[in-house]
């Protein structure tokens, strides 16, 4: 029987595919970055072909490196950005728009209408979501509405609608399937997380037609397989999720109460809590952590939109790094306590915020403030950030713990300053696994679990290594400190509004 699996992490800044062995060890890997498009102020999308042709190369560029030949592949798992929205032709596969990016807040002002309306209440209580543009729901019935003839379209049947994953799917499988996983559906507003199914009365709401929308599995399934064309042979596709659920089953957090945080282009910690869907009273989101032979695992989990791509503006939209790895040293040089503070809200505050109309700014600029000051900032911003997610999640839980011990992976965490000012700043262990890029991982495991290598979860927990572990290291009165002027520089952005 095969042993090795084929992971795609198409992710919002590049697309990655990594090959595994059945011990989780990543055997060859390509990479290619994807391009963001900004047409106007709070709008981001994305280039599907891009995405396409990007997840094809480097899925036969990692083959080629491995030296495996397709048949020895047991399967492929699908990991993708979520919320992000296309639209494209059941008979050509081709977008009718570019794909409007989770980031992208073209739709406040329709959410505002609904919450107006008093239809925020309806839609929490079936998604376990919050009525914000982040979500796919608006983003779709914006398509709808803005490209000529869609919806006469839509509701002719010609149209299909998926978050990334489905899209990849459709293309591996040259048109054949359209599905997603339950773990995807539960992120679109449209999905009840409860019943498990499309929940018609919000498809009223949003006026979209049925047919549109993929059935939804496991995120262990039968989901199709490749024309032999593309990789030389068939190969089966037996995992989906969307990229923080993945990261979730990368990082073997099987146990109620166990949390990870992922560092990439935003930051997304995510709490297991079992088979139960905890209602947050404190603007977190009740999700489908992941769902195997029928079984819901539900999570709560924070958004933060800006992690990542705020060193991605350091470097590239202001100029004052060249590579992402400058930050770790500058950040050593300037310490944590130089008294500046990046609020990156370049695309509205997420939680437990939920502000759309925030805009980024920096607070406590001196004469002597220099590059590395800024870049420190940056860096801090991820971590306070992180805090305001950790204190919602631990005021909701039912018996809150002061043993809460944080893994955390994405290309973010190979910085030993980030992680250490991270643990520093939330006051818990913080630990970081062997293999970071656990979204890949994630599906990975997903995959070989559909394919009959491994027969539980049990058997990939045992696999989880730890490689380094962060303890707190300051003190208490000053950890207050510095996050007392982060609160107060983050109301001072949303007082713009």
């Amino acid at each position: 029987m095969p042993q090795y699996l084929l992971a795609i992490d198409q992710g919002t800044t590049s697309t990655r595919a990594i090959v595994f062995d059945a011990e989780g060890v990543p055997v060859a890997s390509a990479q290619r970055e994807l391009h963001q498009y900004f047409p106007r102020s709070g709008w981001v999308e994305h280039d599907p072909e891009e995405i396409w042709q990007g997840t094809l190369a480097v899925c036969r560029e990692a083959l080629w490196k491995s030296g495996l030949r397709a048949g020895q592949i047991a399967g492929i798992g699908i990991a993708n950005q979520r919320e992000t929205t296309l639209v494209w032709e059941a008979d050509s596969g081709m977008a009718i728009h570019p794909a409007i990016v989770w980031q992208d807040r073209r739709t406040a002002q329709r959410c505002a209408e609904l919450q107006s309306a008093g239809h925020e209440q309806r839609i929490t209580a079936a998604t376990g979501l919050l009525l914000d543009p982040y979500f796919s729901a608006s983003k779709l019935a914006w398509i709808l509405d803005n490209v000529p003839g869609a919806r006469a379209r839509a509701r002719r049947g010609e149209l299909r609608f998926g978050t990334v994953d489905s899209f990849l799917l459709w293309r591996l499988t040259g048109g054949r399937s359209h599905r997603t996983d339950a773990a995807n559906a539960s992120r679109t507003l449209l999905f009840d997380i409860h019943a498990q199914q499309w929940d018609e009365e919000l498809l009223r709401l949003f006026d979209l037609p049925a047919s549109l929308l993929p059935p939804v599995q496991d995120c262990t399934a039968e989901f199709g397989a490749t024309p032999a064309k593309l990789f030389g042979a068939p190969i089966p596709i037996l995992a989906m999720a969307g990229d923080q659920q993945a990261a979730l089953f990368g990082q073997a957090c099987f146990r109620p109460g166990m949390v990870k945080s992922t560092y990439g282009t935003g930051c997304f910690m995510i709490r297991n809590t079992g088979d139960i869907p905890v209602v947050s009273r404190n603007r977190l989101l009740t999700t489908v952590a992941y769902r195997l032979q029928g079984r819901v695992t539900y999570a709560v989990e924070g958004s933060i939109f800006v992690a990542g791509a705020a060193l991605q503006w350091l470097r590239d939209g202001v100029q004052l790094i060249r590579h992402a790895q400058e930050s770790e040293s500058l950040a050593e040089q300037a310490g944590d306590s130089c008294g500046v503070y990046l609020v990156p809200a370049f695309t509205g505050l997420g939680a437990p915020y939920w502000d759309p109309q925030a805009r980024g700014a920096i607070f406590g600029l001196t004469r002597d403030t220099g590059i590395k000051e800024i870049v420190t900032a940056g860096l801090q911003s991820v971590c306070y950030q992180s805090r305001d997610l950790l204190e919602a999640m631990q005021m909701d839980a039912a018996t809150p713990s002061d043993k809460t011990v944080l893994r955390v992976d994405g290309g973010m965490v190979v910085n030993n300053w980030l992680v250490q000012f991270l643990a520093d700043i939330l006051g818990v262990a913080v630990e970081r696994p062997r293999v970071i890029e656990t979204t890949a991982l994630g599906v990975a495991y997903l995959a070989a679990l559909q394919a009959g290598i491994y027969s539980d979860v049990q058997q990939i927990a045992r696999l989880w290594r730890n490689q380094q572990r962060f303890e707190p290291r300051m003190e208490s009165e000053r950890r207050t400190r510095l996050y007392a002027g982060w609160l107060n520089a983050v109301q001072r952005v949303r007082s713009q509004r």
